[in-house]
């Protein structure tokens, strides 16, 4: 059974007693952009960690997967981080014996920083149960297709609403798209202008078509940050993640949920409200 934790960024995945809390984009350090422009806020990592401490408390889950984006530099590790990033996986450590990393565009040089139980994943994803796991910014690998459910981060979703008077409020959202599986057959398709060819195996013969007909975008943990308005207008256009930009997806026909579980329609009904 895969389901979100109402009014929290997070997915509760449950099979066989075993429960796994997923989440995506921790973006650990995100103030240290802020710092070197004169804009100086406290480290946010303790109050990331309270909330992430009380989803454990509320599941109880036995293994944890973060979607990519533990941290904010890409490149690189800033000071800050080589302090915050570390405490911040010994407390979890301590309450998840089961910590797992998949790697997300944002972190590079994450290995040192990470304690030797977290395992580090490649950022084309984990296969687990019934679940296609990937950090978004990467094609899934081949593997992960076969799931039931691809699930990623990295987009960041909110929808955004405006008023009359002009005033504009954003809400972190999931969305929930369908796949068209026939267009997922070339594993290194990376854009609608590419074309779809049948995979084939050693023998010449064509593969077997993918079957995964379902994509779950998880909202940004980190609550500091802002996000992609999701319904505004002409941002189909500007979708990050080759499997966003893919014949293989229909965004506006995405399913758009607030963290309680609402649900407010598709993207294409929503266009308006921005």
């Amino acid at each position: 059974m895969l389901e979100p934790v109402k009014n929290y960024p997070a997915l509760l995945h449950t099979e066989k007693q075993h429960k796994t809390l997923i989440i995506a984009d921790l973006h650990l350090g995100w103030e240290i952009n802020l710092a070197q422009k004169g804009i100086h806020i406290p480290s946010q990592t303790t109050k990331i960690l309270q909330k992430l401490l009380r989803i454990i408390s509320i599941t109880n889950p036995k293994t944890l997967i973060i979607l990519g984006d533990v941290k904010h530099t890409i490149a690189k590790a800033e000071p800050g981080e080589w302090k915050d990033i570390p405490e911040f996986f010994e407390a979890i450590s301590a309450e998840i014996d089961d910590v797992r990393v998949i790697r997300g565009n944002h972190d590079g040089n994450l290995e040192p920083l990470l304690p030797k139980s977290v395992e580090l994943q490649p950022s084309t994803g984990i296969a687990l149960d019934a679940m296609g796991l990937f950090h978004g910014h990467t094609w899934p690998a081949k593997e992960l297709l076969n799931s039931k459910v691809l699930i990623m981060g990295h987009v960041h979703p909110t929808l955004s609403f405006r008023d009359a008077l002009g005033f504009q409020i954003t809400t972190p959202v999931w969305i929930k798209i369908g796949l068209d599986n026939r267009k997922l057959e070339t594993p290194n398709l990376k854009s609608k202008h590419a074309k779809a060819t049948a995979p084939r195996d050693a023998n010449g013969k064509r593969a077997a078509r993918p079957k995964v007909k379902q994509l779950l975008i998880i909202p940004c943990f980190n609550d500091f940050l802002g996000g992609r308005p999701i319904n505004k207008k002409g941002e189909s256009k500007g979708y990050i993640g080759p499997l966003l930009r893919s014949e293989a997806t229909n965004i506006e026909k995405g399913q758009i949920y607030l963290l309680d579980g609402t649900f407010l329609g598709t993207v294409e009904q929503l266009r308006g409200l921005s």
